[in-house]
């Protein structure tokens, strides 16, 4: 699904990352902190925030811990590793920070959840959005269903998830990993570099038959999770492992039968984007 890479809060840019597997809005902590101390130079900015975290680590603070390295576009037009946070984490970070812009940065954050929780209740909004986005980048009908299929499917267990005392970004993404690790054999950080990917959305690049089986490892995982009400990290992992075992023995079959891998480095870039495949697709063939 396509997601904005910029926010705007007073006319200040903001930079941001949708994480599909967190499901969470990541934010530029430079950025907010721009807006907080109204700091127009980007250095001045940097400086101020780096004091800020030597302050906070030294008082035992987990906000520091809790920020994460994205690339985000810089002024150069080039990705640049900067410290990102949460929603959850900004709200704790902006308390620390003196400033009058506090509570409208506050309520703008809340409104950015807000516009999430819409799409969440008029799924036909943000479903509309991304069959015209995945249309106008060429998708064929079949993919675009299998797509729409296998996002109602991950919503289904990450609402589980949430109801079986499953609440951090940081485990939302422990568990898909571990299910995806387990039908494929490659970690999912390893298969978007497989694929040549940086900030793109994974699904959005997965073919057909990678689409189906996701869909198949996620469906396996919640269905084995409601049969034992899987609760809490530990049996979930173990309800994740055994859905994922599920999609692996049949793609192995189905590899068996064709001679084809289900799991490979094509994806769906522009050419200007794409990587040199040669060498990929002869270990696709391995």
């Amino acid at each position: 699904m396509l997601e904005k890479s910029l926010a705007v809060f007073e006319g200040k840019q903001i930079r941001r990352h949708y994480d599909e597997e967190a499901e969470t809005w990541y934010f530029s902590v430079v950025d907010i902190i721009q807006v907080l101390i109204q700091q127009p130079d980007y250095q001045t900015a940097r400086k101020y925030w780096n004091k800020l975290k030597e302050r906070l680590k030294a008082e035992g603070s987990q906000t520091v811990t809790n920020c994460h390295q994205l690339k985000m576009l810089a002024d150069d037009g080039k990705l640049r590793l900067t410290d990102a946070a949460s929603p959850e984490t900004l709200l704790r970070l902006i308390q620390s920070v003196p400033s009058h812009k506090a509570e409208p940065i506050k309520l703008w954050l809340a409104k950015v959840g807000y516009e999430r929780m819409q799409d969440m209740a008029d799924p036909a909004r943000s479903l509309d959005r991304a069959r015209e986005y995945w249309q106008q980048h060429g998708r064929s009908e079949k993919w675009i269903q299998q797509r729409m299929m296998g996002q109602e499917t991950r919503n289904k267990l990450t609402d589980y998830w949430q109801e079986h005392e499953i609440t951090k970004e940081e485990e939302y993404a422990i568990l898909t990993n571990i299910i995806h690790q387990e039908w494929t054999g490659v970690s999912v950080k390893k298969h978007k570099e497989l694929k040549g990917l940086k900030t793109q959305n994974r699904r959005d690049h997965m073919s057909e038959a990678e689409l189906i089986f996701t869909a198949l490892a996620e469906l396996s995982t919640r269905q084995i999770a409601e049969s034992v009400n899987a609760t809490g990290m530990d049996e979930n992992k173990e309800a994740g492992k055994k859905g994922g075992g599920i999609a692996k023995k049949a793609r192995r079959e189905l590899e068996a039968k064709t001679g084809r891998k289900v799991v490979t480095g094509e994806n769906f870039l522009p050419p200007g984007l794409k990587k040199s495949l040669p060498e990929q697709k002869k270990r696709d063939r391995k």
